[in-house]
């Protein structure tokens, strides 16, 4: 039986949340050991803790960092507390292992979990910090992700550029446009939705680590703060800073929710596209068919040779995924109460699953789907002679009213519009060709 380097605090916390969910993710509570390495290595440069148990505590921090005593982190992410559970089982696990490292070297000298791990913390400033640290990563994961999507769709776009086919509103013919056009649009939603997201992530790098319990620093000396916010951007590698108030990122946690609204948006665009990928390769043949998609798997157990727009249908799901999720972070966050924000672990569990299934989803609908979409030139070009579309084009010409009857007499009776014009000689077929290729593509 492996060894337990964790204590009383863990254990308590594994009979009173016996949950069957899954674990904290270990990117978070490798985040925390992160602070426990940066805080040993502040107290020890202002003469706050000794040489010998600022080594170990390194030395173990180390250890965890690369991979090993991962076994021992062994909560669930749904707990009460603040995530005291999990803080403190990190805190036993370090104290555990440091105390085992010196013994092993012959010092008899013990690592507490709290008057040495924990010095000058409380799970107050290292859990939200942790979270920010976490998901700020995640974040920069994802929007390398969004630039693979930005790229497909702006591919298709060059590839699509001269496909002239008919434009709809409200599902109903309205001008023609290029399908290029449409992929344009398309990735300029997934560029604004970084533009979107990278705001948020500003705020991130703004920590209350040094705050402690409620934000005013108590336990925490000065100088241990200041040199605290000099080894930390050496061990996070990301250019963060103390917040200017510790209070009100101790007592708030708006900054995930701003997070995590600001992916449901990106989420809401992605859906639509994805919606509209579907209407445009419905079919093949009773529906619109403009373009086809890639044959991922069968699409049916009873109807043979059936394709089912699969990744479609997972983005839109993600889409209701990341906004319940984006419910659950909201409001935990407005179950702050004074001086704390105390719902944070369900914020935790929730915010990393958005951003983890977006870059995972994201990256298979621009290899899977996007960089396979085909297009079914010779049906775009039906439905465009066959629709009204060219009815804003001649209005010009003929004025509303008139050209309004020719619409009404084109589905009335089944011809054109361009057939009708050539029949009343309104128009030669070049004049007419003329005037529905004047519009800029």
């Amino acid at each position: 039986m492996p060894k337990k380097y964790y204590g009383v605090q863990t254990e308590k916390a594994i009979k009173n949340f016996p949950f069957s969910f899954r674990k904290t993710p270990m990117e978070f509570m490798l985040a925390i050991v992160e602070t426990k390495k940066a805080a040993a290595t502040a107290h020890f440069k202002v003469g706050e803790l000794d040489r010998k148990r600022k080594e170990a505590i390194i030395r173990a921090c180390d250890e965890i960092l690369a991979g090993k005593l991962w076994e021992q982190f062994v909560l669930p992410a749904f707990q009460g507390g603040a995530g005291t559970s999990n803080h403190m089982n990190v805190n036993e696990v370090i104290a555990g292992r440091a105390t085992e490292i010196l013994a092993a070297a012959g010092k008899k000298i013990t690592v507490h979990p709290n008057d040495h791990v924990n010095m000058s913390h409380s799970t107050n400033d290292v859990m939200p910090s942790a979270f920010k640290i976490t998901v700020y990563r995640l974040s920069a994961e994802l929007l390398k992700t969004m630039d693979v999507l930005a790229e497909s769709l702006e591919k298709k776009s060059r590839e699509f550029k001269t496909i002239v086919k008919l434009g709809r509103t409200h599902l109903q013919d309205a001008v023609p446009i290029t399908l290029g056009s449409e992929f344009t649009a398309y990735a300029e939603y997934v560029k604004r939705g970084q533009q979107r997201i990278q705001m948020a992530m500003v705020n991130l790098l703004e920590l209350n680590l040094g705050g402690t319990a409620v934000g005013n620093s108590i336990n925490a000396s000065p100088k241990y703060i200041k040199q605290l916010y000099l080894e930390l951007p050496k061990i996070l590698k990301l250019k963060v800073k103390p917040a200017g108030n510790f209070m009100p990122q101790t007592s708030s946690d708006t900054d995930f929710v701003w997070l995590s609204q600001s992916l449901v948006a990106f989420c809401v665009d992605l859906s639509k596209i994805s919606n509209d990928l579907r209407w445009l390769s419905a079919g093949p043949k009773g529906g619109l068919g403009e373009i086809s998609i890639p044959e991922l798997q069968a699409g049916s157990s009873i109807m043979p040779g059936k394709v089912n727009p699969v990744l479609m249908e997972a983005v839109s799901q993600l889409y209701f995924l990341v906004s319940g999720n984006n419910l659950t972070i909201q409001h935990g966050a407005e179950g702050a109460q004074l001086e704390l924000g105390v719902m944070l672990p369900v914020m935790i569990d929730r915010l990393m699953e958005s951003l983890k299934l977006m870059d995972e989803v994201l990256l298979q609908f621009s290899q899977k789907c996007i960089d396979g979409i085909k297009v079914n030139r010779a049906r775009c070009k039906e439905l465009l002679e066959k629709s009204a579309a060219y009815a804003t084009l001649l209005s010009p010409k003929f004025g509303y009213d008139a050209t309004s009857e020719l619409v009404k007499e084109s589905v009335k009776g089944g011809k054109t519009i361009r057939e009708l014009v050539l029949e009343k000689k309104l128009m030669t077929n070049k004049e007419f060709d003329a005037i529905v290729n004047s519009f800029k593509p």
